[in-house]
């Protein structure tokens, strides 16, 4: 699948780890070492399906961080 940044456009990137801080209610939590597609231009961090689904089920008490 070829990447283009729904924020900018570019179709240029980089896969790398990441850290994202998550706000649910009103508690915040750091999530370290999440794989991700970087864009070239404006940094923008895209997450595969599976990547977002793993957190969400971490973060929700339903499976353990990897």
């Amino acid at each position: 699948m070829m990447f283009q940044c729904h924020v900018c456009g570019s179709k240029e990137s980089n896969t790398t780890y990441v850290t994202e801080v998550f706000r649910i209610g009103d508690k915040f939590y750091l999530v370290e070492n999440i794989l991700a597609k970087v864009c070239a231009n404006c940094g923008e961090e895209v997450f595969s399906r599976e990547a977002t689904e793993n957190i969400r089920a971490m973060l929700y008490g339903e499976g353990e961080p990897s």
